[in-house]
């Protein structure tokens, strides 16, 4: 196995451009394809997630070229569903290429399979699939119900019927075998598994033809990945009117492209610089995201503040420092609205002046890796004492950390970058596989490197 031994470290301070948002960055490469127009793609994240939504949509009809060496992309948007109507998509481990083209394939009007690697078989996606049956789609799970693989068919001329039967949703709340009947027009989607399902449905509804309203059962998690959903299908030209967020009513209309759009910087990725800016004591900035972003996670930083850092906010940039406390206080945080960012404040709780606990987090049960398990394990190896549960971890810090911990990363980026920060404790750390991170930040290590000071002994 490769790995990566990190150096003690004794402070972080510095600019960092951070790359473009992963969850952004899909979004609007589906909504360039489905759109009518060309579409100028400015500061698209290189990523293997994007590669893998770039080589589906190449796959299913749609032309885009790279702009010499740059990140920004030329899209040639289609307007409505895809143009080939037979194709094998193999996604690898990339959630929101897979839930998003899931339901795009669904009212595409052709034959598609639709797969990954072995962890993504393992996430569910039943409560989608259920949902996309109501409005008529015809999709098999190929080997566990619930589960990916999919085979997707042309969907039913009727649709609109409650469907679903039997189907297990593989959610955190058992099966969803019959959903209510819904009425005409209307879809019912369960929210408290992923907040994924929600967006494909949204982001696909136009391609029906028809107004669609989507209603969602149980609490919705995760709302602000929704909020940017919203605001860019808004870009595109199309308005959804939501009651609370319960009801969603997307009009009848065909995406226009909005000839040119940028990708903000990854909110989500942004936290590992920022915490390295309160353990470290700063001051860190990170540019591409700031006052402006459409982007939930930008609440790490309030989080950040509670923990005794100092924060600023520009309109494109965010920076924290220490200042003159010694340690970070310990929290007790509800932390739905930044479930990624939330992975950060795990590691920064070994820094803190008692037990933190994090709370609401069940989502992470169902992402790359089972994270609420996997965090607790790697702490652990660190010194700290971990409690976990179905949807919360307590961290309670050691008095110092265990020095030369190697780190298991479970093909996870989030926990490799994670981790990173402990070395800023001043003790060295190994992490394995650290290529893992090319999932959405391939050179972050030479990033993290760039800003942090080697401790002296």
């Amino acid at each position: 196995m490769e790995y990566l031994d990190l150096p003690a470290l004794s402070g972080a301070r510095g600019t960092v451009r951070l790359p473009g948002s992963k969850s952004i960055s899909n979004r609007i490469l589906l909504l360039s394809a489905m759109a009518a127009g060309q579409t100028l793609v400015k500061g698209l994240l290189d990523s293997d997630d994007t590669r893998v939504m770039l080589d589906a949509l190449h796959r299913l009809g749609v032309n885009w070229h790279r702009l010499d060496s740059t990140d920004d992309y030329r899209v040639d948007g289609v307007g409505g569903p895809f143009p080939v109507k037979y194709a094998n998509l193999f996604l690898g481990n990339a959630g929101t290429a897979f839930r998003s083209l899931t339901a795009a394939c669904a009212f595409a009007h052709g034959d598609y399979t639709l797969s990954g690697v072995p962890r993504m078989h393992e996430r569910p996606i039943g409560d989608l699939v259920v949902a996309l049956r109501q409005a008529g789609a015809q999709i098999d799970f190929t080997e566990n119900d619930g589960f990916p693989p999919l085979h997707i068919l042309p969907p039913s001329p009727a649709g609109g019927g409650a469907g679903g039967e039997g189907v297990a949703s593989g959610g955190l709340d058992g099966p969803l075998p019959n959903p209510p009947p819904a009425g005409e027009g209307v879809v019912t989607v369960r929210g408290n598994v992923s907040s994924q399902f929600l967006t494909g449905l949204l982001l696909s509804a136009p391609l029906l033809g028809r107004e669609v309203t989507i209603r969602v059962v149980g609490e919705l998690i995760s709302k602000p990945y929704v909020e940017i959903t919203l605001n860019l299908m808004k870009r595109y030209g199309i308005e959804v009117a939501r009651a609370g967020w319960e009801r969603f009513a997307v009009p009848a209309a065909t995406y226009q492209s909005p000839s040119e759009i940028l990708v903000e910087g990854d909110a989500s990725s942004a936290s590992y610089f920022l915490a390295a800016g309160a353990i470290g004591h700063g001051p860190v900035r990170v540019q591409g995201v700031g006052r402006n972003s459409i982007q939930g996670d930008v609440r790490f930083a309030e989080a950040l503040a509670r923990m005794g850092a100092e924060v600023g906010f520009g309109p494109d940039w965010i920076e924290c420092r220490l200042g003159c406390a010694d340690k970070l206080h310990a929290i007790d945080l509800d932390c739905n609205h930044i479930p990624d960012a939330a992975m950060t404040l795990a590691v920064l709780a070994l820094f803190a002046d008692g037990p933190s606990t994090l709370r609401n987090i069940a989502s992470w049960r169902v992402k790359e890796t089972d994270r609420i398990a996997a965090m607790a394990a790697e702490l652990r190896k660190l010194g700290a004492a971990v409690e976990e549960g179905a949807d919360f971890i307590r961290v309670t810090p050691p008095a110092r950390l265990t020095p030369d911990a190697a780190i298991d990363t479970y093909d996870d980026h989030r926990i490799a970058m994670c981790f990173s920060l402990a070395a800023l404790g001043g003790v060295p750390v190994r992490i394995n596989d650290p290529k893992c991170v090319a999932k959405t930040f391939p050179d972050y290590f030479d990033r993290f490197a760039a800003i942090t000071t080697t401790a002296k002994f």
